[in-house]
């Protein structure tokens, strides 16, 4: 996989049904990264984010029922500060303001062609970031009470995290950046050893220690 193609995401369905003891561990994990913690999966190389910065613009154009223009802007604006929290500056910025950056913004859009059937996708040679409303769409026809604005979060974070440079998807299963299993019998890891299958979701909404760390380390950021 090469920086400029299309990036997958393998996202499970549905937050409920954590444990106590689970979810514990998730917040834990989450919130700290351990000495030899930052495994990922053998799928991409991570290279610097380009134009040392990541400007956004949200187009509401072909969104689902039920996603207002605010409902996703804000989910693509809190990845943005979580993602900023790596030293890489990340702004969501005006349709107006577009034309002050060139080439270098990237486009948050609804595109059934550019998702490609996923939830999420990002497409790095042509700099957007592309969600599926179909698969929203079937999300909540399959589980109404679930609350999709969470799998919202989690899609555009993990595909955001793409431009801030992280290419190779996380073996830690509570990053954002995770995939759960490689299709070929090999899983994500947990702290204690267990299966990430005790919990309906286990992956982050947003950017978590070790997401932070890698994200560092790619764009020649002294930890904090």
């Amino acid at each position: 996989m090469t920086a400029a193609a299309p990036v997958l995401l393998l996202l499970a369905l549905g937050l409920s049904g954590v444990s106590a003891q689970a979810e514990s561990l998730r917040r834990q994990e989450m919130m700290t990264c351990l000495p030899g913690e930052v495994v990922t999966w053998t799928d991409g190389r991570d290279r610097p984010a380009s134009a040392g910065a990541v400007r956004l613009v949200y187009r509401h154009d072909g969104a689902p029922p039920g996603f207002t223009e605010g409902l996703v802007l804000g989910a693509v604006q809190r990845a943005a500060a979580a993602w900023s929290a790596c030293g890489v500056p990340g702004e969501v910025i005006s349709e107006a303001a577009t034309a002050l950056y060139a080439d270098t913004v990237v486009v948050v859009q609804w595109s059934e062609a550019g998702s490609r059937g996923n939830f999420g996708l990002a497409n790095l040679a042509q700099r957007t970031l592309s969600l599926g409303a179909a698969p929203f769409q079937q999300l909540a026809m399959r589980n109404p009470r679930h609350p999709a604005q969470q799998t919202l979060q989690m899609v555009v974070s993990h595909e955001m995290g793409h431009f801030f440079g992280l290419m190779a998807h996380s073996r830690r299963c509570v990053d954002v950046m995770s995939y759960y299993d490689n299709g070929q019998g090999g899983q994500c890891r947990t702290r204690d050893g267990g299966s990430y299958k005790a919990v309906t979701e286990y992956r982050a909404l947003l950017p978590t220690a070790c997401d932070l760390a890698r994200c560092r380390a790619v764009n020649g950021q002294a930890a904090p």
